[in-house]
């Protein structure tokens, strides 16, 4: 598997708030109020909290005042009956000191302790043995970083999104063939149920788990793209609608807000980067290794730009 590194400047979920905003002061009266009415009830339907405790922060983190934070982002395989594996994995540190956010993805088959479970197993199984909290607990191990917050993103009904802003378009790399559709090179736009096919394909990617990380990171970023253009004003409904059905997160209302009031200009200087890594088999199980070296690099660099001692 070639791991490449990237790094470079990209829209992503923080601004899905100031899209939000955008929506209100474009609408007017009693339009701007079935819209934030729409809104509130939809962040109430997402929040989901979790009852756990950080050992890696000395305080309660505080929004208002500003400090930097840290949001794990999991794209779940989730269908009826199976709670599913955590395909996608993905860390922001948000600073709006620096003015900036880190993206980090964690691929989904990191050998790592799960903490929680006593075992060593893929990062990614630990959602399916304990849910968010037990990915938020082995991923805060793994980075040794507090993880604040989380949102899940149920993949399987992501389609739901792509077909609620009227589809999106993406550019492609690769020419691929998945679930009976074919991927040319060059632009594509893409329904929901495409847009699935194109994010999931992983086994014949050259990059393996990081195209198809790529790829599903190119598809949000087109969501929030269509979501901000004028013509979704009048769908805001489905659109709010897409995302309370398949959407969780322990953020309210009132910590969106702080977001949006506080850590906007953050959003305009995001690098992207990933964890070098080598494949192995470990009885006769697939299996990416992260060397201490590794580890402890991304780890000091994380620290850092969440302002934490170390």
């Amino acid at each position: 598997m070639r791991n490449e590194k990237k790094k470079k400047k990209k829209r992503t979920w923080l601004k899905v708030v100031g899209i939000v905003v955008l929506l209100i002061i474009l609408g007017g009266g009693a339009f701007a109020y079935s819209v934030w009415n729409a809104l509130t009830k939809t962040v109430d339907t997402m929040h989901t909290p979790i009852d756990r405790n950080t050992e890696k922060r000395t305080k309660d983190l505080t929004l208002s005042d500003q400090e930097p934070f840290s949001i794990l982002m999991l794209g779940v395989d989730e269908r009826d009956g199976d709670r599913g594996r955590s395909d996608t994995m993905i860390v922001l540190t948000v600073n709006p000191q620096k003015k900036s956010v880190k993206m980090l993805s964690i691929p989904r088959d990191t050998r790592t302790e799960i903490v929680g479970h006593g075992t060593q197993d893929k990062i990614n199984h630990a959602f399916a043995f304990g849910g968010a909290k037990m990915s938020m607990d082995t991923v805060e191990n793994f980075l040794d970083i507090p993880i604040d917050y989380y949102m899940k993103i149920n993949m399987e009904g992501f389609k739901d999104i792509v077909d609620a802003v009227g589809g999106v378009t993406v550019q492609n790399n690769l020419d691929f063939t998945s679930d009976g559709v074919h991927f040319a090179k060059g632009t594509l736009t893409l329904n929901g149920k495409d847009a699935l096919s194109y994010a999931r394909m992983r086994h014949d990617d050259p990059n393996g788990d990081f195209g198809r990380q790529s790829r599903q990171r190119s598809i949000i970023e087109a969501v929030i793209k269509e979501g901000a253009s004028i013509s979704s004003l009048t769908k805001y409904d489905e659109v709010f609608g897409a995302l309370s059905k398949n959407i969780q997160t322990n953020l309210t209302f009132d910590d969106m807000m702080d977001i949006q009031k506080n850590y906007r200009a953050a959003s305009k200087d995001i690098s992207e980067s990933s964890i070098n890594g080598t494949g192995t088999k470990i009885d006769g199980i697939y299996y990416y290794i992260v060397s201490e070296e590794e580890q402890e690099k991304v780890q000091t660099e994380l620290k850092e730009h969440l302002a934490i001692k170390k």
